[in-house]
């Protein structure tokens, strides 16, 4: 491997044994494939976009400068060229560069209960078409077969734009539509998480023709990014066995319950019904855990998709959490995006937020982004191993040996859900998946949990045994109203 080539450690694997684990540094987005047809993309066996030379570059620090892990440019750079000059713009650690934020929903149309939360995504992305500021969205939506269930499209019409509503955690890469942008002489609105958002912003420094024709983008907050297994994984837990997973529905909301209480719906290839199961009552679908995580997403340090124009989200907060119609959590950055809100804004319910509002509905992703990032760099770092240019420092100040036993051990986690998933498969057996998994998670609960909050935990599993939903969903709902008060 050549030293001077920076794209080539990000999609080499390190070293196994490392804390970095088995998968590259390469999140998928295709920003290289797109520049430069060397660069073949294809899905990995732990059912992840993965990146390799199959002919000679052309230029190995252009493909570097549009990966937005190995260029060296951060969000805060991007974000002050495009926003910092705005009059009353701020800046904060966390959000980036914005204008206002807003918790709400969109009221009109159905939006809201299309989506995921607020519906606010493709209300704005439908309002963006019909208002002539662009003539194309490129965004995730329903692909063409099970082993392809989501794949990022041009949408050009409102009615196009529904099989795009609601959130999609599964992988996607971008190089084929954005090759339809740069042969398409249309003006187009981006949807898509922070990596991918930084992508098509470091895509546009070298592409003059992409800056021309992609006029805004829209950010999704983001947790991590999965693996396909994580679809196939929640389906196979649900009752569906493998070959006949049609289709998941992530974010299937759920009546009379909190917004953070929903469900997942797979569809069948044999046309059998669709199943329900709430997110709750399977294994998989912890986000703490990081079951089926990119490797890459350990490595990134921006949760509200800095560079975006505005960015929506889920109003994990706890006067909002409890509408479980869903409402987005907002952030304007563009000048532009705010008078269109504006213009619009009997068609919606905003309520204003603070940027520590903002923050705390992602606290926990926030800590893991910037301290965890910071011991797992410190560590790198000791072993003398490379690892991408991030805002974050290495250190271990600040981190107690418990947080950091907790970070490790969620490296440990994220490993060791693919091992256990690929000899689930190879048995035919998903139980499989929990033997080998459950005797890691005892030993995460035992660092991470404190003995009050293991003991609540223990209690709520056997009231679901002995209890209905109801009565159980009562007491959580006494307990975060009154208890943790």
């Amino acid at each position: 491997m050549s030293e001077s080539h920076v794209i080539e450690k990000v999609i080499a694997s390190p070293d196994k044994d490392a804390i970095g684990g088995i998968a590259s540094y390469y999140i998928g987005c295709g920003s290289c494939a797109f520049l430069d047809p060397a660069f073949r993309i294809v899905r990995n066996m732990d059912g992840c976009y993965q990146a390799s030379v199959v002919g000679q570059v052309n230029d190995w620090q252009a493909a570097a400068r549009v990966c937005p892990f190995a260029g060296t440019i951060s969000e805060d750079q991007i974000g002050k060229e495009l926003f910092g000059a705005q009059e009353g713009v701020s800046h904060n650690k966390y959000l980036g560069y914005y204008l206002d934020t807003y918790v709400g929903y969109a009221k009109v149309d159905g939006w809201r209960a299309r989506g995921s939360s607020g519906g606010m995504i493709s209300w704005l992305a439908a309002k963006m078409l019909e208002e002539g500021l662009v003539d194309a969205v490129v965004h995730a939506k329903d692909g063409p077969d099970p082993e392809h269930m989501y794949t990022i499209q041009v949408s050009h019409t409102v009615e196009e734009l529904n099989s795009g509503a609601k959130s999609k955690y599964y992988p996607v890469e971008m190089s084929e539509a954005l090759k339809y942008v740069r042969t398409h002489d249309e003006r187009f609105l981006f949807i898509g998480i922070p990596c991918f958002v930084k992508a098509v912003r470091l895509l546009c420094r070298e592409d003059s023709v992409l800056q021309e024709r992609i006029k805004y983008c829209i950010g999704l907050v983001c947790g991590h990014l999965k693996s396909d297994f994580f679809a196939k994984a929640e389906a196979w837990e649900s009752g569906v066995p493998l070959d006949r997973i049609a289709r998941v529905d992530f974010r299937h909301k759920l009546p009379d319950g909190p917004a953070s209480d929903y469900a997942v719906e797979v569809e069948r290839t044999d046309n059998a019904a669709p199943v329900i199961k709430r997110t709750a009552d399977l294994s998989t679908t912890n986000w703490g855990l990081g079951y089926f995580k990119y490797n890459a997403c350990d490595y990134c340090d921006d949760v509200l998709a800095e560079t975006a124009d505005v960015t929506f989200g889920d109003a994990w907060i706890p006067k909002y959490v409890s509408d479980g119609a869903g409402c987005n959590v907002i952030v304007i950055r563009n000048q532009d995006v705010r008078d269109l809100l504006m213009r619009h804004r009997d068609e919606l319910v905003l309520h204003e937020a603070t940027a520590d509002e903002v923050y705390q509905s992602q606290a926990g992703g926030f800590r893991h982004r910037r301290q965890g990032l910071s011991y797992r760099l410190h560590v790198h770092r000791e072993r003398g191993e490379w690892t991408p240019t991030k805002r974050v420092k290495p250190s271990l100040e600040g981190i107690s040996e418990q947080r950091q036993e907790i970070y490790a051990f969620r490296t440990i986690l994220k490993n060791e859900s693919f091992v256990a998933f690929r000899k689930a498969v190879s048995q035919n057996d998903f139980s499989v998946f929990n033997k080998h998994m459950n005797p890691i998670v005892r030993r995460y609960n035992r660092v991470s949990m404190s003995l009050k909050k293991r003991l609540r935990r223990g209690i709520k599993k056997i009231l679901k045994k002995v209890a209905p939903h109801s009565l159980v969903a009562g007491i959580e709902r006494f307990y975060q109203q009154v208890v943790k008060r």
